[in-house]
This record gives C-alpha cells, sequence and structure tokens, in this order.
C-alpha cells in the first residue's frame, strides 16, 4: 500500500535501525521501546493485521516466527516477549501485521 508507513520502512523509503532483512520479512527497532529490547518483525507484503491471515499468506507469518527465533538467538536473548495488537481498541496503530519482540525486563502479566 502506497500510504502504509510500515510498507515504506520495508521498501526502504523511510530510514529504521534494522535487525534483520530478508526477501519475505523486515525486523527494525521500535523508535518508542517498551523494554530494552524492542524490535518489530513484519512482513514485506501488506497484511492489515491477524484478521487478515489466510491461507495463502499464512506462510510468511511461520517465517515470521522463525526469524523471531533466529534473531532472539543471535543477540542471545532467551526471555522474550511477542506480541500483535489486532485492531485499534487492542492498541493497533500501524494496520499492517506487526510483532512486537519485548525483552531485557520483567514482563507483568495481564499486561495493559
Amino acid at each position: 500500500m502506497s500510504d502504509c508507513l510500515f510498507c515504506k520502512i520495508a521498501a526502504g523509503e523511510i530510514p529504521s535501525n534494522k535487525v534483520y532483512e530478508d526477501e519475505q520479512v523486515y525486523a527494525f527497532y521500535d523508535i518508542d521501546p517498551q523494554a530494552p529490547t524492542h524490535f518489530l518483525v513484519i512482513p514485506k507484503a501488506h497484511i492489515g493485521s491477524c484478521g487478515e491471515i489466510n491461507g495463502e499468506n499464512a506462510p510468511v507469518v511461520a517465517h515470521i516466527f522463525e526469524v523471531i527465533s533466529k534473531v532472539t538467538h543471535d543477540l542471545g536473548i532467551t526471555d522474550f516477549r511477542v506480541v500483535s495488537n489486532c485492531g485499534e481498541q487492542a492498541g493497533q496503530s500501524v494496520h499492517h501485521l506487526h510483532f512486537h519482540v519485548l525483552a531485557g525486563r520483567d514482563m507483568t502479566w495481564p499486561p495493559g
């Protein structure tokens, strides 16, 4: 989508602090970190949220979780939280599927 912030970041049109990139996904550090380590992993193809995952695009979601495992391992992170906010009431501010990876502090439950 031409007006999507994360599509523009994945395309290199908007600078970011890249953590990882391959042909399907892009990972970058959050500009407003909520933990000592806080990065996002997004598909390069536009998917609006978890509510738009289907049989055709589900393989990229599985790949995202492989990337999360690889990046956390490469960073020496063993304890982390993965979050995806779906919809405005859940706190989604950018309508492009993304997974927050947070680490480096105790996480409370329930969140929010």
